[in-house]
């Protein structure tokens, strides 16, 4: 039954032969990689102004007319990351992004520190994608805003099911979402600039001007943290790079395609959407009821069909956006595992051809920010940042270094493109680091290094399992000699004998053990057993408290302190039900005797299945 399902939800199992089927084109890979980074054009102006009317709540006035030029210095940073991450698919294109970069250039500890950051960061794009998303569709339909966590998480479950079913898979159903968001926006755009230069629409009262500025640090201060919070546009550029082997081949160059196109479309959106609001004087509202880009929806459409069909799509994208998280978490966690800084579960390809062990593990996580959070998306920002930014510093800094031990012509131009973008998004980072601080920033510049910590002690664990399975002080051991232990119920049956027998061909010593927790007599026990099994031994070990665990651990003890060298072999008889929901209807003891016996030195158990025919 389980089997069954499985195929319905997720599909067939592919061969490994099929792996080279599933890459994608620039098409169709856009719209799984990008959709993170394009989404961002929904939301980023109106971060910037809410960091912006936060200063004037404390008497901090900035004209609104500062969103423009701060929306075209995001757009110009945008260019410098977009160019600096396209040497970087032609300088290493296995993927890995600003993992592999450090790793090869910086060292093991700068690439902990990327690494960390990106997993974290992708955690943190499901959380507010889908967040995000939510958020769009309770502006449409307010009624539903108290349900807002319980949605969240059933999206998260909705992408989930549909990246299990594998990449093909999933390009099919997210492309028609994402270019029709893209669309929109510009419909959007366009629209409202025609209608506000022919005068057809009636823009909102802007806000009153400010008084005359007086810079001071306080004030520029503010400036710097509208300018972080709308540098939320750039989440998600990194995806390609981290995601090229994605790409049908030349992968490099399709990646590079993908990366300058993701960014034309995010930095026009961006800015078009930010020019529009200042012009309509659209400001975002205090308790987010309503989004802004709803708000400039209905001031141009109206309430109309077109309003709705740009809220359902604004939904889609924000929603899909944690689709590129699914598609690159995976393979970043895959790439460190293969390193061993990362369990290994999370190096092995599913049945559809995905690394569907870092998929759920992914899908777990985030629905759990979701709920800590309370799936409000201006909760969850400030987290997001800083991974994404110590990611992309990293990853520049790293590619300085790579084109210094370059012998490839043109290494000096594209040495300072990585520089620049290695300051800048440096400087970034900081900023973010220092505004967003005491708004959970902390968190996550806490938890990078902890996470990078985890992983350093992954790989010492790993390495110390490869030390004790070495063969290099291999020596035989001498001709083991064991005792054979069945733990028995009072009454024998077959499936007793059926473990006493199998126990008896593989020791002479065998002794049949029955925990006595309901006080039974022992001559009745023995008498009982002896008319069965005369030739075997029963030890009936009494039991006040009703535990079964704790005294059979006791008796193999005194074995081991009978004979040292005495390896305990226990042959646990059970019984295999015809049908699945059967297994419930009966205790588990004997899967809790495994789990306790496992961790138990020189002990080797046995399970002796008997399969019930009805």
């Amino acid at each position: 039954m389980l089997r069954r399902l499985k195929q319905i939800l997720i599909g067939s199992p592919l061969e490994t032969a099929a792996l080279p089927e599933q890459r994608l084109g620039k098409l169709g890979a856009l719209p799984i990689l990008a959709s993170d980074n394009l989404s961002s054009a929904a939301y980023a102006t109106e971060e910037m102004l809410l960091a912006i009317a936060a200063g004037a709540s404390v008497g901090l006035l900035l004209p609104p007319f500062y969103s423009i030029p701060l929306a075209l210095a995001i757009g110009l940073l945008t260019l410098i990351v977009a160019i600096s991450y396209g040497q970087t698919l032609h300088a290493y294109p296995t993927g890995g992004g600003a993992y592999t970069v450090a790793k090869e250039n910086l060292g093991v500890a700068p690439a902990l520190v990327a690494g960390s950051a990106l997993l974290i960061d992708y955690v943190l794009t499901v959380s507010v994608s889908v967040a995000a998303g939510i958020a769009a569709i309770t502006s449409a339909v307010p009624s539903l805003y108290d349900h807002r966590v319980g949605l969240s998480v059933l999206g998260v479950v909705l992408i989930l099911f549909a990246n299990l079913r594998g990449v093909r898979e999933n390009a099919a159903v997210f492309a028609p979402p994402v270019y029709f968001f893209v669309i929109s926006i510009y419909l959007l755009i366009g629209s409202a600039l025609v209608r506000y230069f022919m005068g057809d629409v009636v823009a909102a009262p802007p806000p009153p001007a400010a008084p005359q500025m007086t810079w001071n640090f306080a004030l520029i201060f503010l400036v710097l943290r509208s300018f972080a919070s709308g540098c939320t546009a750039i989440t998600g550029i990194e995806a390609v790079a981290n995601g090229v082997r994605i790409f049908r081949p030349p992968a490099s160059r399709n990646a590079a395609m993908t990366l300058y196109m993701m960014a034309a479309f995010l930095g026009t959106m961006f800015v078009g959407i930010t020019v529009v609001c200042y012009l309509y004087g659209i400001q975002p509202i205090s308790d987010g009821s309503e989004t802004m880009l709803s708000q400039l929806g209905r001031t141009v459409f109206g309430t109309g069909p077109i309003y709705y069909a740009i809220q359902g799509a604004t939904m889609a994208i924000l929603i899909l956006a944690a689709n590129t998280s699914f598609a690159d978490f995976p393979r970043l966690a895959s790439v460190m595992a293969q390193d061993r800084f990362m369990p290994r579960q999370l190096a092995n390809l599913g049945d559809r051809l995905v690394f569907s062990n870092g998929i759920v593990l992914l899908a777990v996580a985030a629905s759990a920010l979701i709920a800590i959070f309370d799936a409000q998306t201006h909760k969850l920002l400030p987290l997001y940042l800083v991974g994404v930014f110590t990611a992309i510093t990293l990853s520049q800094a790293g590619m300085v270094i790579h084109w210094k031990r370059s012998r490839e012509p043109g290494r000096g131009h594209r040495a300072v493109v990585n520089a620049v973008g290695a300051v800048l998004t440096g400087l970034v980072l900081i900023v973010i680091a220092t505004v967003k601080f005491t708004h959970g920033a902390w968190i996550v510049i806490a938890a990078i290094p902890l996470l990078a910590l985890a992983c350093r002690r992954v790989r010492d664990h790993y390495y110390v399992v490869g030390r004790e399975l070495s063969l290099m002080d291999y020596e035989k051991p001498e001709e083991l000699r064991h005792t054979a232990v069945v733990p028995v119920p009072a009454t024998p049956n077959k499936m007793v004998l059926a473990a006493i027998e199998y126990a008896r061909s593989i020791s002479k010593d065998v002794i049949a053990i029955h925990i006595n927790r309901d006080g039974i007599d022992h001559e009745q026990l023995q008498q009982q057993w002896h008319n069965w099994t005369p030739d075997v031994p029963l030890v009936v070990l009494d039991s006040p408290y009703r535990a079964i665990t704790q005294p059979l651990m006791r008796f193999i003890d005194e074995i081991h302190n009978w004979r040292d060298e005495d390896v305990v072999t226990v042959v646990i008889p059970e019984f295999v039900t015809g049908r699945w929901w059967h297994h419930f209807l009966h205790n588990q003891t004997t899967a809790f005797l495994k789990v306790a016996l496992l961790f138990k030195p020189h002990v080797v158990v046995t399970s002796v299945p008997h399969h019930l025919r009805r």
